[in-house]
């Protein structure tokens, strides 16, 4: 299949899919601004936005400037965009399951590239395993129970407990019951989290 045909095929689905972000992600990697982008393709930062803020569909042809201008292609761009609309079923016995620490089994939840990320955390855990995330982070205790260090102050939790600690937070955490089962969700590392303005 050739990169015009790959492109069709593509084309067929561009109403599903959020090619805008892709592009956003691509740009930022490159450290482009949008000002640089728009004088490389010849397309108007406001264009420019509107598409990566998925305001605006982009042309086949305006498609293929952007990607020129990242250095890329539209095909690729499309490959990398995220579904606008996904309903994902990870069944208990089809999760991505790794060896985490010693007598840990780690479980991812949510499968590919999302603005959230969820993992089980079954057994014990590395308690000198420090954690930092950009974005924020909610832990909930499933079964068992786990003690939580954040900011200077330790934390205990059980069974039906959360603890959410915003991006930017030191933390570590260790099982105190076996077989404890914690589920850890966190806003994805690619995701710029910006704070509503108040009321003026």
């Amino acid at each position: 299949m050739d990169e015009q045909d790959k492109y069709n095929e593509h084309d067929k689905y561009k109403e599903t899919l959020r090619v805008g972000a892709a592009v956003r992600r691509r740009r930022r990697s490159l450290e482009l601004t949008l000002s640089a982008v728009a004088e490389r393709t010849g397309l108007s930062v406001p264009f420019l936005s509107q598409v990566e803020n998925e305001r605006a569909r982009p042309s086949r042809r305006s498609l293929e400037k952007v990607a020129d201008a990242l250095g890329t292609t539209a095909v690729e761009l499309l490959a990398a965009a995220d579904p606008a609309r996904t309903v994902d079923l990870v069944r208990a016995d089809d999760a991505t399951v790794e060896e985490g620490a010693q007598d840990t089994v780690v479980r991812s939840l949510v499968r590919g590239h999302h603005q959230m990320h969820a993992q089980e955390f079954v057994g014990d855990h590395d308690p000198g395993r420090e954690f930092q995330l950009r974005n924020d982070v909610m832990l909930y205790v499933t079964e068992g129970a786990v003690e939580v260090e954040a900011e200077g102050r330790a934390y205990r939790l059980g069974r039906g407990d959360t603890l959410y600690l915003t991006g930017g937070v030191r933390h570590r955490w260790r099982a105190t019951v076996p077989e404890t089962r914690v589920l850890v969700v966190a806003v994805a590392e690619h995701i710029d989290a910006v704070d509503e303005p108040g009321p003026k």
